[in-house]
């Protein structure tokens, strides 16, 4: 089983269903996310709320820019595609998504 942290807001957004796609660096760790696999996400916040999931998809691109060619950014838990690409640069710099790529892991609570 794969573990995620996430932050409170964005926590919210995927443990109510309003947010179905977790946005990732390709890395080491997510490469070996499987579709089916199960995953338990945590607020980053309160280690102690939990949920899990299931993938349903593995959606790949070169960057957080061209994943939103396939991912809606409401998917994601943004209003736009803007709002989306500046929230992520705060934590993934360019240099980052060409050398990983970038995954949308979307999931349904189990």
């Amino acid at each position: 089983m794969h573990t995620m942290k996430v932050q409170t807001k964005y926590y919210n957004l995927l443990k109510s269903g309003v947010k179905t796609v977790e946005l990732r660096l390709w890395d080491e760790k997510r490469q070996l996310i499987k579709v089916g696999d199960e995953i338990t996400f945590s607020d980053l916040s309160n280690p102690t709320d939990t949920f899990a999931a299931q993938v349903l998809a593995l959606h790949r691109a070169g960057s957080f820019d061209e994943l939103c060619n396939i991912v809606s950014p409401v998917q994601a838990g943004f209003t736009t595609k803007e709002e989306l690409i500046n929230c992520l640069q705060e934590f993934y710099t360019p240099d980052a998504q060409q050398k990983y790529g970038v995954v949308g892991i979307e999931i349904k609570r189990v």
